[in-house]
């Protein structure tokens, strides 16, 4: 990957392919999960240590030499019960789904089973070599493969099930006497067929979801081919992308009716989006939920919001965490909101900072707007009654309160209590011109 970041921990739709390859096996059903790990094994370990797993614990394994499949495989199996069925998957095959899991849980029978698959460029892969009558018999790596053996289509994606006693007979049997001196796991195969035992192929179906990635290239190309998948089966339950192949979602989506997202927009955490909500092109969404019919207009970014029935956010806005706009408010373009609510009906439509603000009902803050909500040590918060008005270029130095319909003069800089009602003005007294200044000169 020429990176600093182990490869099992680069990230598809936001979460760790290791990740992704442990929630589809706890899909699957799997009563445990047990990582081999080798290369920056300190750093792969507190990640385990550090995720949290829903179906099921976690242990590792450390390969302190790296010296092939069926070597790691030999190490992990340390830990794995002498009766169990064990599968075989890689951290870096991130696609893999639970269902195909499932799948090779029930082929071994009292055999081996592996998935394979038809890729339509199988340079890089095992190939599967069968006989006369169509049974497996081995798996041949390419480089050292024969001409003709490089002309099979069928390739060897590496997942496999067996029982522990059977891979515990086959890995001791297992040599280097390969191209790259390793103990290749796919030996085991010819094994296999050589004890008599069944060995069952399953069908992957989908060769990009069995693929595995060793480059920023492969791992762009999982990235989208995951994100493909999700459009199609969001789109599918009655969600409108503009364009699926610029979406994407980086977390879990829940929508009604009538919802719309433009291109370019990512989605992350956990979002929701009712009924006849637009989602405008460029557009962030992390963890917020959109009320029906609001409108988030372009290149705007939500972050742990709340954003309330009718409104409208953006062009380039930016709701912080702790936003909450009340039903019908609007926060438009080069505002930021954080850690405030803004009432129903109110507007902050350009050039605005609320922070550490409680908004009443029906107010309107100008342009140029800004809370002053922190002295350098401390923040405190900034209240504004229904109905008020703020003046454009306006600070109000919290904490401070400002009465409902009170009306603030333009320039003015609010840094006490306003009483509700009538206009309050706070400014230099006078206003000078002077007709004899020159305006400064560039210097030649």
């Amino acid at each position: 990957m020429r990176s600093a970041i182990p490869k099992v921990l680069h990230e598809v739709a936001g979460r760790p392919m290791l990740g992704r390859v442990l929630d589809a096996a706890f899909q699957a059903g799997v009563s445990a999960a047990h990582v081999v790990v080798g290369h920056q094994a300190a750093v792969v370990e507190r990640w385990i240590s550090q995720d949290a797993h829903a179906g099921g614990p976690v242990d590792t394994a450390r390969q302190t030499e790296q010296l092939g499949t069926a070597h790691a495989l030999r190490v992990g199996l340390a830990q794995v019960p002498g009766d169990a069925l064990v599968v075989v998957l890689y951290g870096d095959v991130p696609l893999v789904a639970p269902e195909l899991i499932r799948a090779l849980t029930v082929a071994p029978g009292d055999g081996l089973a592996l998935v394979v698959a038809h890729p339509a460029d199988a340079t890089g892969y095992g190939r599967i070599v069968r006989d006369a009558a169509g049974r497996i018999r081995a798996v041949v790596e390419e480089r050292d493969a024969t001409s003709a053996q490089r002309a099979l289509k069928e390739v060897n994606t590496g997942l496999m099930a067996a029982r522990r006693a059977l891979f515990d007979a086959w890995l001791k049997r297992v040599g280097n006497d390969n191209a790259k001196g390793e103990y290749y796991l796919t030996d085991v195969v010819a094994m296999a067929a050589a004890d008599g035992c069944g060995v069952t192929s399953v069908e992957a179906g989908s060769a990009e979801r069995v693929a595995g990635v060793n480059d920023a290239i492969q791992l762009a190309a999982a990235e989208r081919c995951f994100q493909r998948a999700q459009a199609r089966r969001l789109m599918s339950a009655g969600l409108q992308l503009a364009d699926p192949e610029r979406f994407d979602l980086r977390g879990d989506l829940s929508f009604g009716k009538d919802v719309r997202i433009d291109v370019g927009c990512v989605l992350e955490g956990a979002v929701e989006l009712g009924d006849g909500v637009v989602v405008g092109p460029y557009s962030v969404l992390r963890d917020v939920k959109i009320e029906r019919c609001a409108h988030v207009a372009s290149h705007s970014v939500l972050d742990h919001a709340t954003v309330g029935a009718d409104c409208r956010v953006g062009p380039f806005a930016r709701l912080r965490p702790g936003a909450d706009l009340a039903a019908g408010a609007h926060v438009g373009n080069f505002v930021e909101v954080k850690n405030a609510r803004i009432g129903e009906g109110s507007k902050a439509n350009h050039l605005a900072y609320v922070g550490d603000a409680d908004v009443g009902a029906r107010v309107n803050l100008s342009a140029g707007v800004i809370t002053c909500n922190y002295d350098g040590a401390n923040k405190y918060r900034t209240t504004i009654g229904d109905d008020a008005f703020v003046g454009s270029d306006s600070q109000l130095v919290a904490p401070v309160t400002v009465g409902s319909d009170a009306f603030i003069a333009a320039g003015s800089t609010i840094a006490h209590d306003v009483p509700a009602g009538g206009l309050t003005v706070c400014r230099a007294r006078e206003q000078k011109s002077y007709p004899d200044w020159e305006r400064p000169r560039k210097r030649k």
